[in-house]
């Protein structure tokens, strides 16, 4: 994938649910007003650049879409916190991380 795709809507987010079937994906939760976020959604861009090729990268920001922030923890059954990013495959958590653990290495070391 070339781009980081934002969900923006609970149907989105069940549509890459279900792709994690077929596709590794990551889902980064960003907040727009939190520094600590603008930190690590700088390391998931830098990640994307990089490695994109290799995997599915989406973000939710939780503020504007609290919604789907919301549905994509009870899916998961991983308690919310941003920032936060899951690697997901087959609809199960590989791994999940937040705050200052998400860096660009990794996110590497973790979808290896």
């Amino acid at each position: 994938m070339e781009t980081i795709k934002e969900l923006t809507t609970l149907e989105d987010w069940r549509d890459v649910w279900k792709r994690s079937m077929d596709s590794r994906i990551l889902v980064y939760k960003h907040s727009t007003t939190c520094m600590i976020s603008a930190r690590a959604f700088k390391h998931v861009k830098t990640f994307q650049k990089l490695e994109g090729d290799k995997i599915d990268c989406y973000m939710v920001k939780v503020i504007e879409s609290r919604r789907v922030s919301n549905e994509i923890a009870k899916d998961t059954n991983i308690p919310h916190k941003s920032p936060q990013i899951l690697f997901i495959e087959n609809q199960q958590i590989l791994w999940n991380t937040s705050h200052w653990k998400i860096t660009e290495h990794h996110i590497s070391e973790a979808v290896r």
